[in-house]
């Protein structure tokens, strides 16, 4: 029993930090006038392309659920729990390292949990880690092969060495072959705490190509609301692109704001790009956030 209190106390505190976070991140927004501009210029087609984006924000998540029930088998209820949840922990740790952790937190704290003898809560705590290492591995490694995809498509892969010199492009090959290695190998590495196949690392990178076919869907969505992709020749091509700049880039939650912008004005050649990379962090960062407090007793 005070275990249990002591986890939820954790849940609290990180929830609390991370809304006054949250706060904090609307307070020091300057470009509200600009932005609000933008809306309400906006025609009907374009609110539309605006409300579908945020409708999609609800799959986005339950992909999420999807992918970490398939690592950990559990209910729909408590996966979209555990996800939303680890959305606030992530807003609040370097890299979003805080997300796993939170979701063992909420396990932990689950009396159905706590009351399976044959698991303990350091079992527990070596499986969701583990998990969500591979989790990470699968949707890192599953945006920088789309990335680098759609870059070979365009036939500018070497654009990324032009404009970042070829340190950058060294950095993103290097990562690239450093996640085959460790999926390669993770069955052996991992199965003191969990058991991990070949087949399970394939089924979550396909489910992770599929949450960023969903990531692209909501991008181009608040593009197209905010006028950002009218004059862009290739901006289906270009969403994995920006996806694979802005996860190959060392940033913590604090900056993310900016340099998602700071990315998509260099990949959409739009000011308004910037305010799109804004406002779709509003809608996948901000909302799921604030739903955690609506979900959690569901």
């Amino acid at each position: 029993m005070n275990q249990k209190r002591v986890y939820h106390l954790i849940e609290w505190l990180v929830a609390l930090t991370a809304c006054g976070y949250l706060i904090y991140r609307l307070v020091i927004f300057d470009d509200y006038p600009a932005l609000w501009a933008s809306l309400t210029s906006m025609s009907h087609l374009q609110i539309g392309a605006l409300i579908l984006c945020i409708l999609l924000m609800p799959l986005n998540m339950s992909l999420e659920a999807w992918r970490w029930r398939t690592l950990i088998p559990m209910s729909w209820r408590e996966a979209h729990r555990q996800v939303y949840y680890s959305k606030l922990a992530g807003l609040i740790t370097p890299w979003r390292l805080g997300e796993y952790p939170a979701r063992g937190v909420l396990m932990c704290e689950s009396s159905t949990i706590n009351h399976q003898s044959s698991i303990t809560n350091r079992d527990l705590w070596s499986r969701v880690l583990s998990m969500g290492a591979v989790g990470s591995a699968t949707m890192t490694f599953a945006i920088i092969l789309a990335g680098l995809g759609a870059l070979g498509v365009l036939g500018i892969l070497g654009t990324l060495g032009t404009l970042f010199g070829s340190a950058y492009l060294i950095l993103v090959i290097a990562v690239l072959l450093l996640l085959i290695l460790a999926l390669l190998f993770a069955p052996r590495l991992l199965r003191r705490w969990a058991v991990v196949s070949h087949r399970l690392i394939l089924i979550s990178t396909l489910q992770s190509l599929v949450r960023l076919t969903c990531w692209c869907a909501q991008l181009y969505l608040v593009l197209f609301a905010l006028g950002a992709i009218s004059n862009v020749q290739y901006p289906i091509s270009n969403l994995p692109i920006y996806y694979l700049l802005i996860t190959i880039t060392p940033n913590v939650p604090i900056a993310e704001v900016g340099v998602r912008g700071a990315w998509a004005i260099l990949v959409f050649g739009s000011m308004n790009a910037a305010l799109a990379g804004v406002l779709l962090w509003v809608i996948n960062t901000l909302l799921p956030c604030l739903m955690w407090f609506f979900i959690k007793n569901r």
